[in-house]
């Protein structure tokens, strides 16, 4: 048995039996970050504030709403926007979380690529982190189903309609996702289950394994030098801290990720009191018809890239190209065939990729939104061939270059 002694404290007393201050020290304040990184490093913390914003905003707006396909609809659009004092305000900051969260993980997605910040060793960094887009992406969908309306319950039709698997007619797993023929109550209810417990404790358990993923290799830096953080930290511990390559993540680096947090919350709350309308679709302020089709049915703005690269295709065809494109990015640190973990502009054909890449995204998300037809059904059809025809081409291109 271990051996404890009189304590002197609370704080001494809880380190005897949980180990608090090491803990303390492997999590924060000897946990090392290196000095050579951008603002842009601050991303993952803005995801863990705006993450918390939905969780506070959610627990409040649970305490009205009412999971009845009957009465969700006006649970959303009556009795908390009118009746609930502030109300109106929970919704606004849940609906531009829900959105604005998705602009923060592309960007440090995107921000991870171009440094290369999922090799060497940093493989499980990469890939808990795509583990948490698909969670976020689950939990996305889900509560996009809870108010009830018209392209709630149109999309929620669609969507699960893929698991039929095109000429495959598996039409019973459809039926036993909704259990039902239609959206109806089960529906409901399992997407409710989903959205309130299940897919936000598996994003929880997924920002630990990240986070811890991250201790080990430690984060990359923007110049892709490799660091000897043993070396380097006990420069900072002995007090030569300006000539260290390395500080502490606890206050140091924090200070500066509040900072970032800091620029991000103004521009947050602007959305939420002045522009919140881009994250609610004018459509779902109707209530849910199962007679009647909307003209044009189509997911958030954060799916449109993936939806764009279903439509253009055969049903079959259409299918592969979409699972393919939900597979991928996770594959990214096996494909990448290159020895090096520099910035994508020192990379030759690499740079050329990662640009291609985005711009082609960000059309795809465009030609989503449209109705697929004339020139958008076109420039549709290319950039989804385009997409498919860069991941085929990133094994090849990386393979021929040069160590740096």
């Amino acid at each position: 048995m271990a051996h404890f002694t009189k304590a002197t404290s609370v704080k001494d007393w809880l380190n005897q039996r949980l180990a608090v201050e090491k803990v303390e020290k492997v999590m924060m304040s000897e946990y090392w970050i290196p000095k050579n990184i951008n603002f842009l490093w601050a991303m993952g913390m803005v995801l863990v504030i705006t993450f918390t914003l939905l969780l506070v905003s959610g627990i409040f707006l649970l305490m009205y709403y009412q999971p009845n396909v009957n009465l969700a609809f006006d649970s959303v659009n009556y009795t908390i926007m009118r009746e609930v004092d502030f109300g109106w305000l929970w919704r606004h900051v849940h609906g531009v979380a829900a959105s604005v969260v998705f602009l923060i993980i592309y960007i440090h997605m995107f921000t991870g690529i171009y440094y290369g910040s999922y090799k060497k060793g940093r493989e499980l960094i990469w890939i808990s982190g795509m583990l948490l887009f698909v969670a976020f992406s689950a939990e996305a969908f889900s509560g996009y189903m809870l108010p009830w309306g018209q392209m709630s319950y149109w999309a929620g039709m669609v969507i699960t309609n893929l698991f039929s698997g095109g000429s495959l007619h598996a039409d019973g797993l459809v039926e036993w996702i909704r259990g039902d023929y239609v959206p109806a109550q089960a529906f409901l209810n399992r997407f409710f289950m989903l959205h309130v417990l299940l897919v936000p404790l598996a994003i929880m358990g997924l920002i630990g394994l990240h986070f811890g993923a991250l201790r080990i290799p430690h984060v990359n830096n923007q110049d892709g030098e490799e660091i000897d953080f043993d070396v380097e930290s006990k420069k900072y511990l002995a007090g030569d801290k300006a000539g260290s390559k390395v500080m502490r993540f606890a206050n140091d680096f924090m200070s500066k990720d509040m900072m970032v947090v800091g620029i991000y919350l103004i521009f947050f709350f602007y959305l939420v009191f002045f522009h919140y309308d881009f994250a609610m679709d004018p459509v779902n302020f109707d209530p849910a018809d199962g007679l009647k089709t909307p003209a044009h049915i189509y997911p958030e703005w954060y799916f449109l890239w993936s939806y764009e690269i279903l439509r253009p295709f055969s049903t079959n065809v259409g299918l592969i190209a979409f699972a393919f494109a939900q597979v991928i990015f996770v594959l990214l640190p096996f494909l990448d065939r290159s020895p090096n973990t520099v910035p994508a502009s020192r990379r030759g054909l690499f740079r050329i990729w990662f640009w291609a890449m985005l711009i082609d995204m960000i059309v795809l998300t465009s030609m989503g939104k449209v109705p697929p037809s004339g020139i958008f059904s076109t420039i549709g059809l290319y950039a989804a061939l385009t997409f498919i025809g860069l991941w085929i081409a990133l094994p090849f291109i990386t393979k021929m270059e040069k160590k740096v």
